[in-house]
């Protein structure tokens, strides 16, 4: 019997390639990031490094210690959501599995051996692209500590180690509790998860004008940690991280649906085009995605910063008087760098995925428009307005909070020495911008060929 459902399962991931296809690059995004913040500090060692270069090694091997809880929060986040996606996606068919009188004990059997199978080869997919990656990742080594580049591939058996024991406990639980869900919805509930939205959870069940006056509390004091009491939000960075996302979400659960409210006062506006499909999409979305939208908010923010303590703290150290100060920082700065870039890019492929997830959720609502005859350069603009303003609106609260953090890194960089501070700053939010807009490109573009495409097999 187990053989048979093992049969299903790779018939199941087989035959539903489109829908898996999100879950596995997500998947295999999140091992390939956690296997490269654990192997980090490995590919020093494929420089050559003097006996004085090699003890800042030492020091920036404990500096990423310290720095890996937040590369084990990223992974948990994209693994969890991943994984939320697939169980939406697969709710109507697992309720025609209990149709056909499958247990729901035999259903959840299935769904762990898709999981598995699904797992196994993302994980693999994953180390192997952190490996193909390290001479990249190197070259950030060689380039902050000032010492010249080689080509080399670096693998670390035992960062694979702990991203193979971090990957398998993440997702059995992520895997339990998708099962315990399917084992709690009855069969009417499974047939309509798709197309029921998500209720908001926590903080998003209060009413707006709460949500709002306890956001705005929260950050101010976050802000106000950051800005006064230095020392005290450095230790205790994780808590005001996380107090930073949940304000965060709620400020974006406020304004969609505030603006959908704004948008309706002006009839000559909101009935132009598109516009109020493009606002009720949006509502609807943030208002269950908000918590998401704040993650990669304060992600972005925290990349940007630590782009900028990198290069400033490294870069910005190289002048005559500050050669002992540069080395000394150079782990720091190698820190910054790293985890900052790894970090945007995280950020970035975590807003792609959301809007390649839904849009396979939006693909009947333009099925209809095409059947009513909606010209196909209106659906086009509002895929694009879309899409810009789930990356638009993370980015520009991001900002925000880059100032209160480039704030504290300027007065540290002064305090130092380091030179070209305010360039430096400029720089990585112009970098940030367009490797943003990239990713807002290309995302678009798939989520019109998925949307409009199906929306004209329709017509």
């Amino acid at each position: 019997m187990r053989f048979l459902y093992l049969k299903l399962a790779c018939r199941n991931v087989r035959r539903s390639v489109r829908d898996y296809s999100v879950y596995f690059f997500t998947l295999a995004f999140a091992s390939c990031l956690l296997y490269s913040f654990t192997a980090s500090g490995d590919y020093l060692l494929s420089l050559d490094l003097t006996e004085e270069q090699r003890g800042m090694y030492g020091s920036a091997s404990m500096v990423m210690q310290a720095f890996s809880v937040f590369s084990v929060i990223v992974f948990v986040f994209l693994v969890i959501y991943a994984n939320r996606f697939i169980l939406r996606r697969r709710s109507t068919e697992f309720a025609t599995y209990g149709l056909l009188g499958m247990e729901a004990s035999c259903t959840a059997r299935v769904l762990v051996y898709e999981g598995g199978i699904l797992g196994v080869a993302a994980l693999v997919a994953g180390i192997v692209a952190g490996v193909a990656l390290s001479p990249a990742f190197g070259a950030v080594a060689a380039f902050v500590f000032d010492v010249p580049w080689r080509f080399a591939l670096a693998f670390s058996p035992s960062a694979a180690a702990w991203t193979c024991g971090c990957f398998a406990a993440i997702m059995a639980g992520a895997l339990l509790l998708g099962t315990r869900d399917i084992r709690k919805r009855s069969l009417l509930q499974l047939m309509n998860a798709e197309a029921t939205p998500e209720k908001p959870k926590g903080a998003g069940r209060l009413s707006l004008g709460v949500q709002a006056v306890l956001a705005c509390a929260i950050l101010v004091f976050v802000w106000g940690s950051c800005l006064l009491q230095p020392l005290a939000f450095v230790m205790w960075i994780l808590p005001m991280g996380v107090a930073a996302v949940l304000a965060t979400g709620m400020l974006f659960r406020v304004w969609a649906i505030r603006w959908s409210d704004r948008a309706a006062r002006k009839p000559e506006r909101y009935l132009r085009g598109l516009r109020c499909f493009v606002v009720r999409q949006v509502e609807s979305k943030v208002s269950s995605s908000a918590s998401a939208m704040g993650c990669t908010c304060v992600l972005i923010a925290v990349a940007i910063c630590m782009i900028v303590a990198g290069f400033a703290f490294s870069v910005g150290m190289r002048s005559e008087g500050a050669n002992i100060a540069a080395s000394a920082l150079a782990p720091i700065g190698y820190v910054g760098i790293f985890y900052g870039m790894t970090f945007l890019v995280a950020a970035a492929a975590v807003l792609a995925l959301q809007q390649l997830a839904e849009g396979i959720d939006s693909v009947s609502r333009y099925r209809i428009l095409a059947q009513m005859g909606c010209d196909r350069a209106l659906m086009r603009r509002s895929v694009w307005a879309q899409t810009g303003t789930y990356f638009g609106a993370p980015l520009a609260f991001a900002l925000v909070h880059c100032v209160f953090g480039l704030a504290l890194i300027g007065f540290l960089a002064f305090v130092l020495g380091s030179s070209s501070f305010a360039l430096i700053a400029a720089g990585t939010v112009v970098g940030t911008v367009c490797l943003l807009g990239v990713y807002y490109a290309i995302t678009s573009r798939a989520c019109e060929k998925m949307l409009l495409s199906s929306g004209a097999a329709g017509a």
